[in-house]
């Protein structure tokens, strides 16, 4: 494989992770969305905040549920993307893609290679 789909990886929680050097671009599988249905709002972490692997810092909020987005890797707030604030519904449409949540400049890059990579993660969707 080549290209960027190398550098994605999921986590059992249904959030994809894309690497590029040490920042880590962060945001929730078109699965996630799709159990959740059409969000109406979205809570973000705030900037510079450090978060630890696993732990629940953005919110994703939908007119069924709400649901913690938690952070696949430990490391630092450095972006935020505030257009889904603005619309979440771009979470719907390319959860992917331009839905990304946040990026994070992790504390420990090769920590990225212990999560599902592509058929890992498929392989889960199969036995849900």
């Amino acid at each position: 494989m080549t290209g960027k789909s190398a550098d994605k990886r999921f986590t059992k929680d249904h959030e994809w992770v894309l690497l590029d050097g040490d920042i880590a671009t962060v945001g929730i599988t078109d699965y996630a969305q799709e159990q959740l249905g059409d969000l109406v709002h979205i809570e973000l972490p705030e900037l510079e905040r450090a978060v630890a692997e696993g732990e629940a810092c953005a919110v994703a909020e939908s007119v069924k549920a709400a649901s913690d987005v938690y952070s696949p890797l430990a490391g630092k707030v450095v972006e935020v993307n505030e257009t889904i604030v603005e619309d979440p519904s771009i979470v719907n449409s390319d959860a992917e893609g331009e839905g990304w949540f946040f990026r994070l400049e992790l504390d420990d890059p090769e920590t990225f290679e212990a999560l599902l990579d592509q058929d890992g993660y498929d392989e889960l969707l199969e036995t849900l």
